[in-house]
């Protein structure tokens, strides 16, 4: 029984995708999201130098 079919089979190829067309809202809208994704890149890097919040948290006593 000599196959040639053994094996997995290969995906079939997808058709390159050709480029969108954007209007001006559509490019406006893009533009605005880079830069909340650029916003809070920056606000999570300053948040990561500071350290942990200020609160010492609950505090267990030393009674038994």
């Amino acid at each position: 029984m000599s196959s040639k079919q053994g094996g997995k089979l290969k995906p079939l190829k997808q058709p390159k995708s050709d480029k969108k067309e954007y209007d001006e809202a559509d490019l406006a809208n893009i533009q605005k999201k880079k830069e909340e994704e650029k916003a809070l890149k920056e606000l999570r890097a300053k948040a990561s130098q500071k350290g942990g919040f200020g609160g010492a948290g609950l505090k267990k006593s030393g009674k038994k």
